[in-house]
This record gives C-alpha cells, structure tokens and sequence, in this order.
C-alpha cells in the first residue's frame, strides 16, 4: 500500500509569482502587452547571455517561428534527432518541410554527430539540435558538419534551461534556440516559450512573425502573414518572479540529481544518462534506462504508481509514430533508449526523504 503519493513534476511558485499576477490583474494588463513581458524576455536574455530574446505562447510554436525566419519552405529537409518530444518534428512539418530523423549517441542519448553528414540531401536546408532531458548535445561536432555543408542549426532547449556546453549557456550557440516553460519545466510560466538569437535582422523577423506580422515600426500595416503567437503579460510575470529564483531553481535539480545517483548507485539493471566533462546537466528529468532484460519497462512504471510514484516513459522515437513512421531503416539506439527509460519524479519541492522512499520502492520493484 502506498504510503504517500509522489507526482512526477509540480511547479514550484515559491517567490513572487502571486504578487506580479495580482499585479497585472489589478492594473488590468492581462493580455499581451505590459511591463511583465519586457522584463520577462531581458531577464532571460540576460540568463542566456545573448543579444535578443522574443516571448511567445509556448515552445512549439518558438520552434515554428525559428523555423519560418530561417525561411524553411515546403520541400526542404531538416534533420533532427528521432528521440525527442512529438514538437520538434510538428514543428518542421507546419512549414510544409520533412523532418529527417538521426539516431541517438549512446552515452549523452542526444543526435548522433556521426550519423548526421550520411543523411545530409541537396534538400537538407538545417539541423535541429534537443538537449535531450538537460544534457547538452555535441556542438562542436554538429557545427562541423554544419559548416560543411552549410547548413543552420536551432537549439531546442525546451528541456535544458541553464544547461552549459563548455561553459557557454544553451540557446545561444546556435543561429537561434527555442525553450518551452511549460508547467514542468525549471522555469515556467504555465504555458510559455521563448526564442533567443544574436542576428538583429532575424530576431526582427521573427518578432513580426509572431506577432500578426504587423510591422514593427508602423502599427496595424501587415506587409507578411503572421501568426498570433504572442505571450500574455500575467504568464510573463510567472516568468519574471521564476527568474528572480532561477539559480535557486537550477540548483534544486542539482540536489534532486545528486541523491538519486548516491541512492541508486548499488541498483542493477539500471543505468544512467551520461554528464559529459564539457557539459553542466540542466537535470530537467532524471531519466533512467532499464536494463534489465526481464523487466518490462511499463510493468515497472505500474508497480512505482502502486506504490504513490507517479513516473513517465521516456519518448517513443519519431520513426515509430504513425505520422511519422520510417520503413526500412534503422534507429537501434534511439529505439533502445526510447522503450526502456523512465523518468523520476524531478521537481524542486522533493525531500531528501522522498527520494530515499523512490529509490528503495526502485530497488524492489526490480527486484520483485
């Protein structure tokens, strides 16, 4: 019987989020204009360290605005990684593009460097790079390939909030990154997104994109179809009082890291996503792969919810979803890695004790 019940993520509002909503709420700035937004997108500008920051309602459609001021058409190929979440290949397809999917690299479970230079066509237009589950994938040897053949790349960073790749910030590596603040996120808004870039002439581009495409200098002119992809002033000022406690946020997954690796470290049959010596994990999800042979990774996920652990299955492959289903040709590692991972209960407000209770419930369900 459950002694107590463990939610796999919970926003953790613990600063003045409740202040700044009222706020917003008293001056009745709710929709998309207001204070909140501006100090929002400089505060992330700031956490980030680059030079443009542009709010949007979340971070699917940063993907899509990313994309569409790339100037991605119909019949282009994009090349992304087959695990990840449904978002970054939707993404691709809202601009009538393929997206071409690229196994995984088995230690940091992010796109494979090696594998991405076979798949490039004279169609292949960019990459677009997860920093799967908060671990920063390989720049270096992406951006090699992408010079190569000149190709951009977008950083999704939906999941990797503060994440470095050899001490610089995810997001700002790539031509442009996108993040989410979905209400799992280490920074949330509730619903939220965010697209970040040092081009002036891009970040211009995809402000007016997402805003109507009105012009930016002349209100109400709309010299481009654009799309009303605008945040809300009341989720920018979530985002700002997250902000003002992101460093607090960042460390909490940290912690939450460290003792479960302490906890589990003894466990067989399970192992461990990579943190590379050129990487600063974000932790968003601690995400374990389930070894064992005998064990069914849905069958432990049922026997952790009987006993009050909620959990969730890492994400099943691009390649293996009906819109996206690929014949012929082979995804060994991301297949590997997206049936047999399961995500911990990740979120700030976990004790010590809580995850003793996760990881001992761990121990016998495996062992049961």
């Amino acid at each position: 019987m459950a002694q107590h019940f463990i939610p796999v993520s919970a926003p953790a509002l613990v600063g003045n989020e409740r202040k700044y909503v009222l706020d917003c709420l008293d001056s009745g700035w709710i929709s998309s204009n207001g204070k909140y937004i501006e100090l929002f997108e400089s505060g992330f500008r700031e956490f980030c360290g680059v030079e443009h920051s542009i709010s949007c309602t979340n971070g699917t459609v940063a993907l899509h605005v990313a994309l569409l001021g790339l100037n991605v058409q119909p019949g282009d190929e994009i090349l992304v990684p087959s695990l990840t979440f449904v978002a970054t290949a939707n993404a691709v397809t809202y601009c009538g593009a393929k997206p071409v999917f690229i196994d995984s690299e088995p230690e940091t479970w992010n796109i494979d460097p090696k594998a991405i230079a076979s798949q490039v066509t004279p169609r292949t237009r960019g990459i677009i790079v997860v920093h799967l589950y908060g671990h920063p994938a390989d720049m270096d040897a992406i951006f090699a390939v992408a010079r190569k053949h000149n190709l951009f790349v977008i950083e999704d960073a939906a999941e990797a909030h503060g994440a470095t790749y050899k001490g610089k910030r995810v997001g700002g590596i790539g031509q442009v990154g996108t993040f989410s603040f979905y209400g799992n996120k280490i920074v949330t808004t509730g619903e939220g997104g965010m697209i970040v870039t040092n081009d002036s002439a891009l970040a211009a581009k995809m402000r007016q994109l997402k805003g109507q495409g009105m012009d930016l200098q002349r209100r109400y002119w709309f010299p481009v179809i654009g799309y009303n992809y605008r945040m809300t002033n009341v989720a920018a000022a979530i985002g700002v009082a997250q902000m003002e406690k992101a460093e607090w946020h960042m460390e909490r997954r940290h912690e939450i890291a460290r003792w479960y690796r302490e906890e589990l470290q003894s466990v067989e049959g399970i192992s461990f996503q990579a943190e590379k010596n050129w990487a600063t994990h974000a932790h968003w999800m601690f995400t374990i792969l389930v070894e064992k042979p005998a064990m069914d990774r849905d069958q432990l996920m049922s026997r952790m919810l009987e006993r009050g652990i909620e959990t969730r299955p890492g994400f099943y492959p691009m390649h293996m979803l009906p819109p996206y289903a690929v014949q012929n040709q082979d995804y060994p590692t991301a297949t590997r890695l997206g049936l047999r991972s399961i995500s911990l209960p990740t979120w700030a407000g976990l004790s010590r004790e809580d995850v003793r209770y996760i990881a001992a419930c761990l121990r016998e369900c495996l062992e049961g």
